[in-house]
């Protein structure tokens, strides 16, 4: 039926668009939660072991400077989907259960990587975790995702429930579900069936995978936490189960990959791997040998790990010191689809990297918000910029600006706000920039009549 139906394509004259479009990459972002630099053993020998996502890196490339757009889930997930920083997205916060809790309401009509890659004549999907809208409009279905099978909220009470205080937020679609079993083996399994589909559709796909692993609860199903407690029995508990949780989750990466191998697609696929954030120090995650965790502007907070795969494009084995931001998939996805990206985008595309081709070298501003509420915040955001070898930066809403050099001191030790004053005013001003042009882009949704 499929040789009929080309024959017929090639009377008309439409072979040619057809055929361009089987020749599109496809592109798939597996984006972890919480999964800090230090519990990656392809940066070097760790107590966790991530042979299969260590893969990706073997396969292709290791990135080594690379920084999570927030410090937190949200945001670093809006400036994914629309290649802005968050705060122009609208979402400087968290998108949360209650509205009382909440800090971020994604922009109406601002286009996604979904919307844009689906007008490129891709099919757009997404499995896991969404974390930008629990209702119309902002569900993935409305912003440019042709299939959604995952996980709404901001995180689950329990892998295995699914719950986020007493709501369920499983979908396939719009459709309410309850499926049974651990969420990253769900999430694994619907991915493989995904890519089975795709294999026999034979049009470009995108690939959004979002495990909400290793965020806590740390839940690692019993017979993962049995064998690292076998191989080190004298490993602290909270520290073996998180191991537990990662090692699981490596293997449900192995098995996508195992995935596209089966299916025939891997040739033709670009695989990313990195996490929203730095992980959580009080849940026995590591960001060595950065300082400090998720929801801090130290580097412990930011910097995540990134391998990029794509045979037959990016040699293996390589790596790259480039210092960029995670929505530079964005931009580095439209690219590679042959996409027109949106006008003024912050994301810089990767692809000349990936090719082998010296990165850019004119200068580039990072910049890092977040507003957040309770007694430490107060509902107020506070922010980080990199500009060079500076940042300049703070770590609540009422602390005090620190500055350090990055280049002499990695790990964050010496604060020179009081001895380098003039780079401290000119980054001032330059953050300010960013701060007026994020305050232009409400990040509550409009009230109700």
């Amino acid at each position: 039926m499929r040789r009929l139906i080309l024959i017929v394509l090639a009377s008309t004259g439409i072979l040619s668009v057809a055929v361009r479009a089987a020749d599109q990459p496809n592109v798939i972002l597996i984006l972890a939660d919480d999964h800090g630099y230090g519990d990656v053993s392809m940066y070097g020998e760790r107590d966790v072991r991530t042979p299969r996502i260590d893969q990706i890196a073997r396969d292709g490339m290791l990135f080594t400077r690379m920084r999570a757009n927030a410090t937190v889930c949200s945001p670093t997930r809006a400036a994914i989907m629309t290649g802005i920083y968050a705060d122009r997205a609208g979402v400087p916060g968290l998108v949360r259960t209650r509205p009382e809790d909440t800090w971020g309401y994604l922009a109406p009509g601002l286009p996604t990587l979904a919307s844009v890659l689906h007008g490129a004549g891709y099919h757009t999907g997404i499995i896991g975790k969404w974390n930008l809208g629990l209702e119309s409009p902002n569900t993935p279905i409305e912003r440019g995702f042709d299939f959604f099978h995952g996980f709404l909220g901001d995180m689950m009470d329990s892998y295995t429930t699914h719950q986020r205080q007493g709501n369920n937020y499983m979908r396939r679609n719009r459709e309410a579900i309850t499926p049974q079993g651990h969420a990253t083996d769900l999430f694994t399994g619907w991915t493989v069936d995904y890519l089975r589909e795709r294999a026999a559709d034979r049009k470009p796909f995108l690939l959004y995978l979002a495990y909400n692993a290793p965020h806590f609860p740390i839940e690692p199903p019993a017979e993962w936490l049995a064998r690292v407690k076998q191989r080190a029995p004298g490993m602290d508990a909270k520290r073996a189960a998180n191991v537990a949780l990662v090692e699981h989750l490596d293997d449900g990466v192995g098995r996508v990959l195992d995935a596209l191998r089966e299916t025939g697609l891997e040739k033709n696929t670009l695989v990313i791997y990195t996490s929203d954030n730095g992980g959580s120090l009080p849940h026995a995650q590591t960001n060595d040998p950065w300082r400090d965790g998720k929801q801090s502007h130290y580097d412990g907070g930011l910097r995540v790990p990134f391998a990029a795969r794509w045979p037959g494009v990016i040699a293996p084995g390589t790596r790259s010191d480039y210092a960029g931001l995670t929505f530079d998939v964005f931009a580095t996805f439209v690219e590679v689809a042959g996409a027109k990206p949106p006008p003024d985008i912050d994301a810089v595309s990767l692809l000349p990297i990936l090719r082998g081709l010296p990165p850019r070298t004119e200068p580039r501003e990072l910049y890092f918000v977040r507003r957040e509420g309770g007694p430490a915040y107060g509902g107020k955001s506070y922010e980080a910029i990199i500009r060079g070898d500076w940042k300049l930066m703070q770590n609540s809403p009422y602390g005090p600006l620190e500055l350090y050099n990055l280049r002499d001191d990695p790990q964050e030790r010496t604060n020179l706000f009081q001895s380098q004053q003039k780079i401290a005013r000119e980054l001032q001003t330059a953050l300010r920039l960013h701060i007026q042009r994020g305050g232009r882009t409400p990040w509550q949704p409009p009230a109700r009549n």
